[in-house]
Formats: C-alpha cells, structure tokens, sequence
C-alpha cells in the first residue's frame, strides 16, 4: 500500500513547497461517503477546496455543496447548463471574442459524466484516509518543471504533449483530465481560480494520476542533485547579472 504521508514528505522536501501536495478523490456513484472529512456550510467551489486543503482541511463536497456550475459540470457532479454550453456564460464575462469562441471551449474540455461523480473529498496528501485519484500540487514554474516534463518522463522519455488551458484550472485541466488520461498535466491558472483563491500570482499547478505518484517520487528524489545544481548555477548567475547592472 502506498504512503501518502512519506510521498507527500518527500514530494514538499526535494520541491521546497510552500502548501503541500493535495489528494483528491472522485466518489463515484453508489460508493459511501468517506468519514473524517468535513462538509462546510457554505458551498464551495473545487478551486476553493484545493486551495483550502493545501493548508491542512480535509472537505467532502457532495454534488450540492459545489458553488461553480462550470467546475462542477466538468467534475460530473452537476449538469452543464445550458447558458455555459452554449458559451454565453463566458462570453458575458468578456473572455472572449464571441459566444461561439467560449461555446467551443467548453465543448472541447475534458468531463466526466454528469451524475458517475456524487463529491469530492480533498485533503492534504498526508492526511488523506482513501485512495487518491488525482494529486494536484501549486507551485511555482521551477518546482513544477521538475515534476512535468522531468520526472514525468524520466523512465519513459519521448516527447510531452501538454493541454495548456487558461480556463477551469483545477477541475477540468489538474484533475479530470490527469483522472481520464493516465498522465500529468500542469495548468497556469484559471480566472476562475485566480479570482476566487489566494493562488498566487506567481503559482501556477500540476495534476499527477494516481497511477503515476510513486513513480513522480521516485524519480524526483534521484533529479535532487541536478536539480540543486541548477538552482545554485541560476543564483550565482542572477547575482553576476545584478553586479553588472550596478
């Protein structure tokens, strides 16, 4: 059985993270809800528990404690309405261009089925009580860099295909479609995200599959020397650069 509280140890020390690693697991329907999470009062969105969870609270989201339609939509929690498939939602945010522009992004984002998803337990990775689906990390680009492409593709090499999205962050793009596809992805952010959590304007996220965790571990503890290497060679060069200005 894996150890989520050693993977989330070593994941935070080799990475210098500031927020631990999330776990998220997608209860699908017919399963129990877990115990030792808590449901909040108000409801929330799926950014807004990750960013929560990241600080230490374990959430359960049942489909109707979940406050985004457009997440929960993509998670199969809720149904996609119609004002969001047709892309007048979006466009009315003046994200875009025209209706059919913000139509078609939703069309062609990753979902799950509406109602195979009865909630959402998000916890620290440490102290998660059920298998994860999807672990979800905010960082920085450095930290992420090593996680996707470099340890993602340290046993396999090849090269990467990454779905760069900048709408529905953390639903659609850091878990459904790392949960669907079997492999990681990384996110800059969303406006969604962006405008309802403390995320960082420097942060940015990356999803990694379940299946794929131990391996992420592994092979980040091996790339710990390069990685200090460059991170030593990038300040004494930043260094020379500031001399030279002054």
């Amino acid at each position: 059985m894996t150890d989520y509280a050693k993977c989330s140890q070593i994941l935070q020390k080799m990475l210098d993270l500031k927020y631990e690693p999330v776990a998220i697991t997608l209860i699908k329907k017919g399963d129990p809800m877990p115990e030792g999470y808590t449901t909040p009062e108000k409801n929330m969105r799926h950014c807004q528990s990750i960013m929560k969870a990241r600080k230490g609270e374990k959430l359960l989201l049942p489909a109707e404690k979940h406050a985004c339609v457009v997440g929960g939509s993509a998670l199969g929690l809720l149904e996609l309405p119609e004002k969001v498939r047709s892309g007048e939602f979006h466009y009315n945010l003046g994200m875009f261009g025209s209706q059919e522009a913000a139509r078609r992004m939703i069309e062609e984002r990753p979902q799950l089925e509406y109602g195979s998803i009865i909630a959402t337990a998000v916890s620290p990775l440490s102290k998660t009580e059920i298998k994860p689906d999807v672990v979800v990390i905010t960082g920085m680009p450095e930290q992420v860099y090593w996680v996707l492409p470099v340890a993602a593709k340290f046993d396999d090499g090849g090269k990467m295909v990454v779905e760069l999205e900048p709408f529905q962050a953390t639903c659609a793009y850091s878990t459904v479609y790392p949960y669907l596809n079997g492999v990681a992805a990384m996110s800059i952010g969303c406006y969604g995200c962006r405008r309802n959590t403390d995320m960082g304007p420097e942060e940015m996220l990356v999803g990694i599959p379940i299946s794929r965790l131990e391996d992420v571990v592994e092979s980040i503890q091996v790339l710990r020397k390069p990685r200090e290497k460059a991170l030593a060679d990038n300040q004494r060069l930043r260094e020379q650069s500031q001399a030279e200005k002054a």
